[in-house]
């Protein structure tokens, strides 16, 4: 092709990746197939932008049969994370002054061509950021449904339920804003779709949801690594720089119910075994590495929960004891100003939101899906009804009276 900088390409659609080759292909070929179908006198490309993957992703990028135009972009031998490859992808986008920014996972199985007609025709109607809603299976996206999906429904008042679902349409102008905001290191590592979603909420841009019916990916149970550190790391910065902003949320009636494109008839989600043996094992080896932390961040009531918890290897992390446990935690993290503090913060919640999956995993593992999502909605509806307790440490009386 002519090169691209120098012309306007009106749908840039992303594929962020390291070592995918195994996937990227098939994702390639549905997303040409969406262009073509949909979008078809609407002048598009397809992007790569890689982490200098080494198991011949961008080899199998190209190779893949598509009739829309491709292009590849990578970060440097090193620099690894997704932040950094939607951030390449931004910048492209806005060199060739693209209307439409679609990005899609690399891992997806269940991906077909009207994905990016459900993606990318909501921004072409004039909303700015549009939001995946599919089904998945009630131990995939942990972070989602324990912390993610709660603080956006209860401190910041949409009712978005994959905030962190990595598969996203974005206007032009929302991409602008986002290029202005400051991007951590965490931001540019796995804390990046945390990072869209609110800050698309605190810059009041026009939000949707889309129907994307089963998501197939290479889905797996909850980790304690680094991905959970940059995602809430990015999550506490985000807060505590905005607080202005949230502190003003008026009643659990002002939540705003954002709108589903698609059909609202969700199948059966892809299926998910874990084990829960291991889990309670890295669980508590994280509580006996951290448990410093929770005495010291933590008042005596909620430390003596959490100890008999563990004693009697019996874990009831309920919703309210969770709820003020991880609003606590935001208020700390916001009066901290030493770094290594601040990392002191997340570590004190590894082992408790580990402990409170585990509690969630216990009571729904044999529910199917739909009860399963109404205990999802019911903790985001606790965060929400517990938004005071947070005001209350602020000491925002006037939030308090509104209760």
């Amino acid at each position: 092709m002519t090169d691209s900088k120098k012309k306007k390409i009106d749908i840039v659609v992303g594929i962020p990746s390291f070592n995918e080759a195994a996937t990227i292909g098939f994702v390639a070929e549905q997303v040409s197939e969406g262009l073509s179908y949909h979008f078809p006198n609407r002048e598009s490309i397809i992007v790569n932008v890689d982490n200098h993957s080494t198991d011949k992703t961008k080899e199998a990028f190209f190779n893949a049969k598509t009739s829309a135009d491709k292009k590849y972009i990578s970060t440097a031998k090193d620099v690894r994370g997704k932040g950094h490859n939607l951030l390449n992808l931004f910048k492209y986008a806005v060199e060739v002054d693209a209307d439409i920014v679609i990005v899609v996972d690399a891992d997806l199985k269940s991906i077909n061509r009207d994905w990016i007609d459900l993606l990318g025709r909501p921004v072409s109607e004039g909303y700015d950021f549009v939001t995946p809603l599919y089904t998945r299976h009630q131990f995939d996206g942990s972070i989602t449904n324990h912390i993610c999906y709660p603080i956006v429904f209860g401190l910041l008042s949409h009712d978005i339920r994959q905030p962190i679902g990595g598969d996203f349409a974005i206007s032009s102008k929302l991409v602008k804003h986002l290029l202005e905001q400051t991007w951590t290191g965490s931001v540019k590592q796995y804390g990046i779709d945390i990072f869209l979603t609110m800050n698309a909420i605190l810059g009041d841009f026009k939000i949707c949801q889309t129907s994307l019916g089963k998501k197939v990916h290479n889905a797996s149970a909850p980790k304690l690594g680094i991905m959970f550190e940059q995602v809430i790391e990015s999550l506490f910065d985000i807060l505590v720089a905005n607080k202005d902003k949230w502190m003003k949320g008026g009643s659990i009636d002002d939540i705003i119910k954002t709108k589903v494109y698609g059909d609202a008839a969700m199948p059966e989600p892809q299926g998910l075994e874990i084990d829960v043996r291991d889990l309670k094992e890295k669980c508590t080896a994280s509580y006996n590495e951290y448990l410093p932390y929770i005495h010291e961040v933590l008042g005596p009531y909620a430390v003596t929960r959490i100890e008999n918890m563990f004693r009697m290897d019996f874990f009831n992390l309920d919703v309210l004891l969770w709820t003020q446990i991880f609003y606590n935690l935001v208020y700390r993290y916001d009066n901290i100003k030493d770094e290594s503090d601040k990392k002191k913060i997340i570590n004190t919640l590894k082992p408790l939101y580990f402990a409170r999956s585990l509690t969630f995993n216990y009571s729904t593992w044999k529910y199917n899906i739909r009860y399963a999502e109404e205990e999802v909605r019911e903790q985001a509806l606790g965060f929400a009804t517990q938004r005071y307790y947070l005001w209350g440490l602020y000491g925002c009386n006037e939030n308090l009276n509104k209760q």
